[in-house]
């Protein structure tokens, strides 16, 4: 157990435990999860209901001016699940498929993602349901500063911190933090991370995800006693975190054999030029197109035999109705949510070593707190110094995950959960409630 985790000294009686889970809600997985590290760490009732509760969801209509003179309304959602480590931090995404419930089980995630790797933020998330490649670039920008004024109230460098996500940049950031400012009648740059470096960003904030999954890659391949060299990777999801992902683990000696995106994907067993696909991405958007290999689907890269699995695409692509046919002996989980709850015992059935996403793809909330960091003091770091605090931070957190797995004798997920709510139930027993 990690040093700075007090123990409960009251009996459990866990509520309702037998709960139907339903395996495409993500919220419903998420707590399926929970209450498995709850039961195991003993935690006690009334912590338990206090986690299982977001503090705040705020949903809003945006009413936005479209260039052709129409008006439209979107739905615009903000969730902070916890913050009593500190600010909630969180990205926003733009996406059709936003839910509330989808919403709730990120800022969860979140929450327990910065916990796991010990950085001071609570987890929040938020998004707005519009399908932005049907959009402008101006009615992109009206529909965020809305939003931003509609959720102004929570935003602030001490208490809820946004960054990118699904469908939203640097770009977006930079209107948010314009928006914020105007209202606050000052330049706030640590009211967002994922900015431009010309506005305060943070050097290597880009790459700092897919970095995240290729550093704990390596760990896990050497607890395995599996070279990184010659070690054969597919990657479901070549946006931002996989084709940086791809990228730094070919670098280390790995070979890329399979990568797909929305349009679909290619497998060449002797590999992929990697540099070559993101150039043809950069070119026209997606891998559609890319001549490397054999043309797969999504679903037939994920059953691919190699040693590393790297699904950094969406929620819910593992499932009971295919991972019984997952064959990779390694799963970096470089998404959020890309296995339900579900199939997780499935894949420990068949030995399969998942590195679960709470600590796979922390990297980039890493390098946000360095940035907010960074802002805060108004000096910045070089590129070198952050990349070296991201490997510190993250060997550190799978080692102490791996530790608390062998101790207690389960898998790499149940064991970051474990960490994760320890370490937030502890500052609630110390802060005590207030009343």
């Amino acid at each position: 157990m990690s040093p700075d985790v007090l123990l409960p000294t009251a009996p459990i009686v866990r509520p309702d435990k037998d709960r139907f889970l339903n395996e495409e809600n993500p919220f419903e997985a998420m707590m399926s999860r929970f209450d498995q590290a709850a039961d195991l760490l003993d935690l006690e009732p009334g912590i338990y209901k206090v986690l299982r509760h977001p503090e705040k969801q705020i949903i809003t209509s945006i009413p936005v001016m479209l260039d052709n003179g129409d008006v439209e309304v979107f739905k615009g959602i903000r969730v902070l699940y916890n913050t009593s480590r500190g600010p909630a931090k969180g990205g926003i995404r733009f996406d059709m498929n936003v839910t509330l419930d989808e919403v709730t089980a990120l800022a969860a995630w979140m929450t327990w993602k910065c916990a796991v790797v010990n950085i001071p933020f609570g987890g929040a998330k938020g998004g707005v349901v519009c399908d932005p490649l049907k959009m402008s670039v101006g009615e992109l920008e009206r529909l965020t500063r809305r939003y931003t004024a509609s959720i102004i109230q929570t935003l602030g460098p001490d208490s809820d911190v946004p960054a990118p996500d699904v469908n939203t940049n640097e770009r977006v950031m930079a209107w948010i933090m314009d928006t914020y400012s105007m209202h606050m009648r000052h330049t706030v740059t640590a009211v967002v991370t994922g900015k431009p470096i010309e506005m305060g960003g943070s050097q290597g904030r880009r790459e700092a995800t897919g970095r995240g999954c290729m550093i704990v890659t390596k760990q896990a391949l050497a607890h395995l006693g599996m070279p990184v060299k010659g070690t054969t990777v597919a990657v479901q999801g070549f946006g931002n975190v996989g084709s940086v992902a791809a990228q730094l683990l070919a670098r280390e000696g790995c070979k890329i054999v399979a990568i797909s995106d929305r349009t679909g994907g290619v497998y060449n067993a002797k590999g992929i030029d990697v540099d070559a696909a993101i150039a043809h991405v950069a070119k026209h958007r997606t891998l559609e197109g890319f001549k490397a290999g054999d043309a797969i689907t999504n679903e037939q890269l994920l059953v691919q035999e190699v040693d590393v699995l790297l699904p950094g695409a969406l929620e819910n692509v593992i499932t009971t109705k295919n991972a019984a046919q997952i064959r990779a002996k390694v799963i970096c989980e470089g998404a959020n949510g890309p296995t339900t709850a579900a199939a997780d015992s499935i894949l420990d059935d068949k030995g399969i070593f998942v590195i679960p996403d709470i600590l796979a793809n922390a990297g980039g909330v890493t390098v946000s707190y360095f940035e907010w960091v960074q802002d805060r003091g108004g000096y910045f770091w070089t590129e070198k110094r952050v990349n070296e605090s991201l490997t510190e931070i993250m060997e550190q957190s799978f080692d102490a995950v791996l530790s608390l797995a062998k101790q207690h004798k389960v898998n790499m997920r149940t064991a970051a959960y474990m960490l994760s709510i320890s370490r937030v139930a502890t500052v609630h027993r110390l802060r005590g409630i207030y009343a």
